[in-house]
């Protein structure tokens, strides 16, 4: 994104909200180029705007994002649905959470945000502003230009939705560390009884190459199945790479521990996972489109999208504590 070359006080107000802006536009739209492009065309209409008038920049400017986001939602829904194979998320590497930080990071997260593809642009954008940045019913409603009525309605909908596709257990991330590093020294050893240990009964391995290089077009399904296929992967020769000149390596992807898959000249694959209640491995999320892998290509690490820019620990802890409250009120009249 081009910076601001200025350092006035629109200009700093700007970068003051950035993160915000790039976290809501990311969680919105999944892919962290079209969330730069979003916060880039922010950033000109900020310029352009009568900044005199702006009472509360945070307030405007997230109501730009929004809008922009679910503008690109809109404009890339075919795309998305007549992508070939399964369409999973553009991953991004992050910083390890901290125990303030799970519930946003688990808000990043690629099993999260492909679930948050189920719902509509309008949905979506007011979950993500309500559960994860604790933003009033007001405030939405100002930001995605709807009545307070129809963000409430569309907050239930969008809750009611989550809740029944991705049920909420208490993760216990040590564990799920654990069982991730766990599962890396199978995998590049070829240990396939230790991964019939890791992996849930009936695991599910999404695989999305975007057409542009081999993989499964539909998901791959069963423990032994899958285990069979990781245990393989360190002796077939993939997009061109022999297994010995191909390098894995532990690290942070979307809030939780994953794997990046690198030949000598490129990244070429990375893997991300879900947990059951028992702390196995119940899905994988496998990015192999060179399309989507430039954000871990370049090496940034995005470690301040939680806890989220701006918004106080006691907000985002009574956001939580209430998410359950507000879904039997909201059922209930």
């Amino acid at each position: 994104m081009t910076q601001p070359q200025q350092t006035g006080p629109d200009q700093l107000a700007f970068q003051q909200y950035r993160t915000l802006l790039f976290s809501v536009a990311y969680r919105l739209l999944g892919t962290a180029a079209d969330a730069e492009d979003v916060v880039q065309d922010a950033w000109l209409k900020w310029s352009a705007a009568d900044r005199s008038q702006v009472a509360d920049p945070k307030a405007y400017l997230t109501r730009i994002v929004s809008n922009l986001a679910m503008e690109r939602l809109r404009s890339t829904r075919h795309q998305r649905e007549t992508y070939v194979g399964p369409w999973l998320p553009e991953p991004i590497l992050t910083g390890p959470d901290t125990s303030d930080g799970v519930a946003a990071a688990d808000s990043v997260s690629m099993a999260l945000l492909v679930v948050l593809e189920t719902l509509s642009p309008l949905e979506r954008a007011v979950f993500v502003l309500k559960e994860v940045f604790a933003f009033s019913y007001v405030e939405i409603a100002e930001a995605v230009e709807r009545s307070e009525t129809a963000v409430r309605q569309a907050a239930h909908r969008a809750r009611g939705h989550v809740q029944a596709r991705r049920p909420r257990f208490t993760a216990d991330r040590a564990r799920q560390r654990e069982v991730t590093e766990r599962f890396f020294a199978a995998t590049t050893g070829g240990d396939i009884n230790t991964l019939m240990e890791l992996l849930s009964p009936d695991v599910t391995l999404w695989t999305d190459g975007g057409g542009k290089v081999r993989q499964a077009l539909k998901p791959v399904v069963g423990l032994e199945t899958v285990a069979r296929w990781f245990a393989g992967l360190g002796t077939v020769t993939y997009q061109g790479i022999e297994p010995g000149h191909m390098r894995a390596e532990l690290t942070w992807i979307n809030g939780g521990p994953g794997v990046v898959f690198r030949g000598p000249d490129r990244v070429v694959a990375t893997l991300t996972f879900d947990f059951d209640p028992e702390g196995r491995i119940s899905t994988i999320h496998n990015v192999a489109n060179p399309d989507k892998l430039h954000a871990v290509a370049d090496g940034a690490r995005h470690e301040s999208l939680w806890p989220p820019s701006g918004i106080p620990v006691s907000a985002r802890a009574r956001c939580r504590s209430t998410a359950r409250a507000q879904v039997e009120a909201d059922a209930a009249g």
